[in-house]
């Protein structure tokens, strides 16, 4: 609350400040003064559409001083590469960049050389993470040379941009306007970069004026997802183009960047947000035909499902964005959101009930034992260990114990013969297997 009433305070400022100044030229042009007639009794030491080169404290006052060297050296490769490798202090670079492209001989010059790489010359249609962050860049380092140009005079406009960049600039806008062709409207999905870098091009060259109004606005349903979308409708003259816009917008089904574009523009009595919203949840919940049929697969049900549970949450961001609250109560979507996240949820832990689980081997190491004997019956030759190849073992019979040995001491005599080859005759008790017994020893 505290964050909202200062936000009001600091609007509120602004616009008894704009209506003052409004106020002002009213008066002074119904009493017939001019502007030059006009004196001014506190004249500024240095007029304001001199821009000042950097001195060596406001470099140091920089909290990337790097950019004023590279900027001073008209590095643009150097540039580049700065400010990919220092992403994580975007917000910080992106405030002091109009800043140190004051030390430039040519700013217009520098950022348009870096504009060298938007377009690789052996593209193969595949966007990897490189090319579109140096994309980003681009679009960026225009963004800050049009924060440049706001903050100086007419003088010096020619300065930062002179007509031999200008016709720099045309040459690039000639050269990436066929490429425009052939984007696919519904695949960038309202957030193209190579749309919004065109746009940012025309508007920050200030060459608008050499491209049909009617074809810049065809543009805007690519860029309608980029938060810059309005700002560069107003400064390119796009403004009365935008209730068109908007209609397209809702054909597509892009609902909630219309509802957007009409708070931007101030359209919400054309069209009504409410009305807009409700339709893109009509059309979200509703399932195709080929769905309906009772032998649609779980997934294309379950694609249903999660459509409709994303629109539910893009309108109720939508709503809290621009305090629709009153008009729109979210209520009972956030009911129909934990309706549709308990069912995915029970579907979810059916299925895994359903799928048959990996056999584990035993706490004691000992692997489980094959179920499938059907397997084994077709197996003709059975199965076969590793240790097929291994030495053959000794003979089962070999120094077999017995189970019962006898007394050391018996009556039988021994052999009477040479003593080397003492041993007892071959008359001992055994089974018929061809285990030997020892037999009852009488007295």
């Amino acid at each position: 609350m505290a964050k909202e009433e200062a936000s009001l305070e600091r609007i509120q400022e602004k616009r008894d400040a704009a209506v003052a100044a409004i106020a002002n030229v009213l008066d002074e042009c119904r009493n017939g003064i001019t502007e030059a007639e006009s004196v001014v009794e506190d004249k500024p030491d240095k007029p304001p559409d001199d821009m000042e080169k950097l001195s060596d404290s406001d470099v140091k006052a920089l909290s990337n001083p790097q950019l004023a060297k590279l900027c001073e050296e008209n590095d643009a490769q150097g540039l580049q590469k700065f400010i990919s490798d220092n992403r994580k202090n975007l917000s910080s670079i992106k405030e002091e960049i109009p800043i140190a492209l004051k030390a430039a001989a040519d700013p217009g010059g520098l950022v348009l050389d870096s504009l060298s790489g938007f377009y690789p010359p052996l593209e193969d249609g595949k966007k990897d993470s490189n090319l579109l962050g140096q994309r980003r860049t681009c679009i960026m380092l225009m963004e800050c040379l049009s924060i440049l140009l706001t903050n100086i005079g007419e003088k010096s406009l020619s300065k930062v941009i002179s007509e031999d960049v200008k016709e720099r600039a045309r040459a690039t806008a000639d050269e990436w306007k066929p490429k425009l062709d052939d984007l696919d409207v519904d695949a960038s999905n309202g957030n193209s970069l190579e749309a919004h870098a065109f746009l940012q091009l025309v508007a920050t060259f200030g060459i608008d004026s050499d491209f049909v109004q009617e074809d810049l606005s065809k543009l805007i349903p690519m860029v309608s997802r980029r938060r810059q979308a309005a700002d560069l409708c107003r400064f390119l003259g796009l403004s009365d183009k935008i209730p068109g816009v908007i209609d397209v917008l809702v054909n597509s089904g892009r609902h909630i960047d219309a509802v957007n574009l009409a708070f931007a523009f101030e359209l919400t009595e054309r069209f009504s947000p409410v009305s807009i919203l409700k339709s893109y949840l009509t059309e979200a919940r509703r399932v195709p035909s080929a769905i309906k049929s009772a032998n649609s697969s779980p997934t294309a049900q379950n694609d249903v499902s999660e459509r409709e549970l994303c629109a539910l949450k893009a309108v109720i961001k939508c709503i809290e964005d621009h305090k629709l609250e009153d008009e729109y109560p979210p209520g009972p979507l956030q009911k129909r959101i934990l309706q549709l996240e308990k069912a995915k949820a029970d579907k979810k832990r059916a299925t895994e009930v359903a799928k048959p689980q990996p056999k584990r081997p035993r706490a004691n190491g000992i692997a489980p034992r094959n179920t499938n004997i059907a397997a084994e019956k077709n197996n003709f030759y059975g199965r076969m260990t590793d240790n097929r190849y291994a030495a053959p073992a000794q003979y089962m019979y070999d120094n077999r114990p017995y189970g019962y040995p006898g007394p050391v001491d018996t009556h039988i005599p021994q052999y009477m013969g040479n003593p080397a080859y003492n041993m007892g005759p071959n008359h001992g008790h055994y089974f018929a297997t061809g285990y030997q017994y020892q037999a009852p020893y009488l007295h």
